[in-house]
C-alpha cells in the first residue's frame, strides 16, 4: 500500500448479520459504510480503527453502541446513524470534538443525548422522526452548529439558550407540536430558515415579523 493512499471499505446494504472480522485488520482504514446490514450490535474492537473519518451505521438494528466508539476522536467528516433503535448515546462520544455531520433520525430518542452538546465542531445535527419532548439548554455550547432539523418530534417549545448558536442558518420544527417559540430566536444573527409547517398548535408571535425584516424566511 503507497504510504499516503486512503483505505475506504463499503459494505452498504448487505445484510450481513455482522461486522467481518477483516474489517479489524485495517487500521488505517478512514471511511467505513456498513449501512442496512441487519446488524444488532457493533464490538468492542471498533476502537480500534483509530484513522476513522467517517463512519455510516444507518438502516440497522442496533438498539446500543459502545462506549467505546468515543475512542474514534478523529471521526470528523460524518456519523450517519439514521434508522436504528437506538434511545441513548454513550456518554463517552462527548470526545468527538472534531466532527461536522451528525444523522441520529428515525430512532427511539425520547430526551437529548447530552453526549452531542460536547460535539462542539458540529454544523449540521439532524434529530428528525423521534420522541423528543424539549431540548437542553446545553444546545447552545455547539457553537459552530448552521443546521438544525428536528421535524417530527414532541416539541412544545424550545430553550432560551438557543440564542447562543450564533452560526445557525436552518431550524427545521416541521410537525412538532408547538406551543411557544422563544423570543430569543430574533437574537439569532444568521438564521435565514425556519420551517414551521404542518405545525397546527402555535399561534404566530409578533416578533416573527421582525425576524423576516431581518431577511429570514419562515415557512408555515
Amino acid at each position: 500500500m503507497r504510504p499516503n493512499s486512503t483505505v475506504n471499505v463499503n459494505l452498504w446494504k448487505k445484510h450481513l448479520g455482522r461486522i467481518p472480522d477483516s474489517v479489524w485488520e485495517l487500521p488505517d482504514m478512514e471511511t467505513l459504510v456498513l449501512a442496512e446490514n441487519d446488524l444488532t450490535e457493533i464490538p468492542a474492537r471498533i476502537a480500534n480503527l483509530k484513522q476513522l473519518r467517517m463512519l455510516d451505521l444507518g438502516h440497522n438494528a442496533l438498539t446500543q453502541l459502545p462506549e467505546e466508539l468515543g475512542a474514534l476522536t478523529g471521526l470528523r467528516d460524518f456519523l450517519y446513524l439514521h434508522d436504528n433503535r437506538l434511545d441513548r448515546l454513550p456518554t463517552s462520544l462527548r470526545r468527538l470534538k472534531t466532527l461536522r455531520y451528525l444523522n441520529i433520525s428515525a430512532n427511539n430518542f425520547k430526551e437529548f443525548p447530552d453526549a452531542v452538546c460536547g460535539m462542539e465542531s458540529l454544523i449540521e445535527l439532524r434529530v428528525t422522526d423521534n420522541h423528543l419532548t424539549s431540548l437542553p439548554d446545553c444546545i447552545a455550547d455547539v457553537t459552530q452548529l448552521r443546521e438544525l432539523h428536528l421535524r417530527n418530534n414532541q416539541l412544545g417549545t424550545l430553550p432560551a439558550s438557543i440564542r447562543g448558536l450564533s452560526q445557525l442558518r436552518q431550524i427545521d420544527l416541521r410537525g412538532n407540536p408547538l406551543t411557544s417559540l422563544p423570543p430569543a430566536l430574533t437574537d439569532l444573527p444568521l438564521l435565514e430558515k425556519l420551517d414551521l409547517r404542518w405545525v397546527t398548535s402555535l399561534e404566530l408571535p409578533p416578533w416573527i415579523e421582525d425576524l423576516e425584516a431581518k431577511g429570514c424566511a419562515v415557512y408555515r
